[in-house]
């Protein structure tokens, strides 16, 4: 039996998370464009804060440890190239 080490890195987990959260934030705020009545508004937009709220952790997670860097982009761009070649040398089941 052959034993895989785990090849995804917190880091990459993480920047997954952060993609959803994204996807989130713009998927609700676009709901609360077509929400019909007030009451189904008031939902949305609370559900929309919450993600926002969400989003901003897991950003101050990645950014604490130094995995995100949103304002540059070039350091940014290093690190997803890192966290791409860690995912094409992982293993396929």
């Amino acid at each position: 039996m052959r034993v895989y080490t785990n090849y995804f890195t917190d880091s990459v987990i993480a920047m997954d998370f952060l993609i959803a959260a994204k996807s989130g934030v713009r998927n609700y705020a676009m709901a609360v464009t077509e929400a019909y009545t007030p009451e189904i508004k008031a939902m949305l937009i609370k559900q929309l804060e919450e993600a926002i709220d969400m989003h901003e952790r897991i950003s101050m997670y990645l950014m604490e440890r130094g995995w995100y860097h949103p304002w540059n982009v070039k350091e940014q761009y290093q690190f997803d190239l890192q966290n791409i070649q860690t995912a094409l040398n992982a293993p396929t089941l």
